[in-house]
């Protein structure tokens, strides 16, 4: 059940941090004043550790337990924004042009800073807490570079915990699954070499723009005829830049993408296939390409024992009924992998309701998801740490 002592005292503090942090938005590791933000919270709260500039902008606090020696356990948010012009029409909308909390890391924080308020001041568990405060998610692999700058040794971390909103989940709801729960992001950058020339004179040239387009549906047939139906594999063309008159045949055509998959083998695969395919396609017309193929973020995958522990944490707050367990895998991605990788851990969907989705102009946090997010992190720590 929710934690109605405390954490309703503290209800309206918290979605007055939300909304100051949803108002003043930045992105991947120009987080200083997130970060300042964040420090003075937990130093108010009481953290006994306080460090940052850990993984150039994240921030880290230990709330030490009152019942004894035990593990240390991080729980993380994210901090950065995107880059997109807000249009939510809430009085609360971003102030910074081109600036917005459009996937919910403002609330993903909120939730943490009433979790640190609440455990900093209860102290019911053995052990310790560190909350972990991320930047560069949407991109920069901040994860990475806390984990790199040797977050997990530093605090001796044995467990790690994340947490993500998703719309159209209803609020008072979790869903999670072991394994593999987002899928890994790579992304590619092909160039097709034609030859340009008058566009009333075709037979003259090697059209770039005719070429890449017969790739794009070409690069589709992976996906459709060269992998069994259950298997999970995005390849997406993103963009198609070439040309800029009416009567001219450029001499290029550059296309680019993402491809996103749930398992190593099939990111191999699809690696490969994209470029057999892609110089196989080219020639077949007279015209070359370059390919550019860079490897992202890992699939998300939760480990077994955590992701039961994280399940029985959710079941508390909400119920039984109001917890999927074996949720589809999501083919969005996270760079919390990383520390997934680093540590055993779990990472857990929190219900945002009826609100437009993620990377969306019009999406806004659901303030009504704040106790449920606050008491799940409580009831994890509590869970976690009260055994022996």
């Amino acid at each position: 059940m929710l934690l109605a002592h405390g954490i309703g005292e503290m209800g309206d503090d918290v979605i007055a941090w939300r909304r100051h942090l949803h108002q003043n938005p930045e992105l991947l590791y120009d987080v200083h004043a997130t970060a300042r933000f964040i420090t003075d919270k937990l130093s108010q709260f009481g953290c006994d550790v306080i460090e940052t500039g850990i993984g150039e902008t994240g921030v880290v606090g230990l709330i030490k337990g009152r019942l004894g020696e035990g593990p240390v356990i991080g729980l993380r948010a994210d901090m950065d924004a995107l880059p997109i012009l807000e249009r939510s029409g809430k009085s609360w909308a971003s102030k910074i042009s081109g600036r917005a909390h459009s996937c919910g890391h403002d609330g993903h924080m909120a939730m943490l800073l009433g979790a640190t308020r609440y455990l900093s001041g209860t102290r019911n568990f053995r052990g310790a807490v560190a909350v972990i405060f991320q930047p560069a998610e949407e991109g920069g692999a901040g994860a990475l570079a806390m984990v790199k700058d040797g977050l997990m040794e530093r605090f001796d971390i044995e467990r790690v915990f994340g947490m993500h909103n998703e719309p159209m989940l209803p609020v008072g709801y979790f869903a999670i699954r072991a394994g593999a729960i987002l899928a890994a992001a790579d992304t590619f950058d092909i160039v097709v070499h034609g030859r340009g020339g008058h566009a009333g004179q075709p037979h003259l040239s090697i059209d770039p723009i005719v070429v890449a387009s017969h790739l794009v549906i070409a690069l589709q047939t992976i996906v459709s005829r060269e992998t069994e139906p259950s298997d999970a594999l995005v390849i997406t063309v993103a963009s198609i830049q070439g040309g800029n008159a009416h009567n001219v045949i450029p001499n290029t055509v550059r296309l680019t993408g993402t491809v996103r998959t749930l398992n190593a083998g099939m990111r191999a695969f699809a690696e490969r296939r994209l470029k057999d395919v892609t110089r196989l396609t080219t020639s077949t017309f007279g015209a070359t390409a370059d390919v550019s193929y860079n490897h992202g973020y890992p699939v998300t995958f939760n480990h077994e024992k955590e992701t039961e522990i994280a399940l029985e944490a959710a079941k508390l707050v909400v119920g039984e009924k109001k917890v999927a367990s074996d949720i589809k895998p999501r083919m969005a991605a996270e760079d919390f992998a990383y520390m997934l990788e680093s540590r055993p851990g779990a990472f857990i969907i929190i219900g945002n309701g009826d609100t437009p989705g993620l990377h969306n102009p019009a999406y806004d946090f659901n303030d009504d998801a704040i106790p449920f997010g606050v008491s799940y992190w409580v009831r994890l720590v509590e869970t976690i740490l009260s055994q022996r």
